[in-house]
């Protein structure tokens, strides 16, 4: 909770923690950066919807193509109407835009999820396996693609350090190492 805390001070936006539970990513925990003014702040305990969050394109950059596309295949592709206007709606666009942030080493959406909400997420990973995702959520007024690289170290950096908490925590649904 400190490290969410202090990134949502940072950023001045809703910040989030999900985790991976076998083929569902789940938003599990969240800090508010901003306690006036326009916010964001969605439900926690939803699953994210993996071909149109920045936190599902976090958790799908680590993953295969294939893999990648037999998750959103099974749970399916948003559509504008329910989610933004830059929603991708076709394998090619998601695979473009996981291409991208596989470069990057973390998803970036504007108008993706919802109209005029923008994010950035990155990977939480131990070893190699993304055992969660770490996001900044906000209106897409001030959390701008010039902000969002702003932020990129910062959500990066976090995100790195929350790898080995989750191996001494049952946080990521796994008991500490050693225990039953």
């Amino acid at each position: 909770k400190p490290l969410l805390e202090r990134l949502a001070k940072a950023s001045g936006e809703l910040v989030r923690l999900a985790i991976v539970d076998e083929d569902r990513l789940i938003w599990v925990a969240k800090a508010q950066g901003t306690r006036t003014g326009l916010r964001y702040d969605p439900d926690m305990g939803m699953d994210a919807r993996l071909s149109c969050t920045a936190s599902g394109h976090a958790w799908l950059l680590t993953l295969s193509d294939e893999r990648a596309l037999e998750l959103v295949s099974r749970q399916g592709f948003g559509q504008p109407k329910a989610y933004g206007p830059g929603a991708p709606t076709t394998v090619k666009a998601l695979l473009a835009v996981l291409q991208a942030a596989r470069k990057r080493g973390y998803a970036m959406i504007d108008e993706v999820f919802a109209p005029g909400m923008s994010a950035m997420a990155a990977p939480v990973l131990r070893g190699r396996e993304a055992v969660g995702v770490l996001s900044i959520a906000g209106p897409r007024q001030r959390l701008t693609l010039a902000r969002m690289q702003q932020l990129a170290p910062a959500v990066l950096a976090a995100a790195a350090e929350l790898g080995p908490i989750s191996r001494a925590s049952t946080l990521f649904g796994r008991p500490p190492l050693g225990k039953s």
